[in-house]
């Protein structure tokens, strides 16, 4: 009796190993499709996108084209003209101006330029200054007002190192 069921199982075997086997190579063809399909991919479509890269523009200001820096220190601290509650602003500003010259009138000129700032910040309601927006109409306010009280050349760009906006 043993003798007829172990022929049983390797008739069994026999037709559905047979399957099995097939079963097997097909899946493993189509694994190796598939990877090759992908590995095909991103060996053609990988380089175009490292092209892309290459091709980024070029930043629009050169090194030699970027001014003469002055921070203005301390940073200025000021109460902003929100009505419903105090609000502080703390900003650290620096000024790229034309040349070492300008920088010299920038420091002669100082409290008149913190007095415009100050003035200028006060203004403000934190509403304004916490948009991307209200901050570059700030910046140019600033260069329009600080271009005013200089004689010689004038300020290029205005950049906030430091720009917090908090209750009291």
């Amino acid at each position: 009796m043993a003798d007829e069921e172990r022929e049983a199982q390797q008739a069994e075997e026999a037709t559905g190993g047979g399957k099995g086997k097939l079963l097997l190579v097909v899946l493993l063809l189509l694994s190796l499709l598939i990877g090759g399909g992908a590995g095909a991919y991103f060996f053609l479509f990988a380089k175009k996108d490292e092209d892309k890269k290459e091709e980024t523009p070029k930043p629009r200001v050169s090194p030699e084209a970027v001014g003469v820096m002055y921070k203005l220190e301390p940073a200025f601290i000021v109460n902003l003209a929100d009505p419903e509650l105090t609000m502080y602003a703390r900003v650290s500003i620096t000024l790229e101006v034309s040349s070492p010259e300008v920088v010299m009138e920038v420091q002669k000129r100082e409290p008149i330029i913190r007095d415009a700032v100050i003035e200028i910040l006060s203004n403000k309601t934190s509403r304004e200054l916490r948009s991307p927006e209200g901050r570059e109409q700030l910046k140019l306010e600033l260069i329009k007002r600080i271009n005013t009280i200089l004689v010689q050349g004038g300020v290029r760009n205005i950049y906030f190192t430091e720009f917090v906006v908090q209750a009291e």
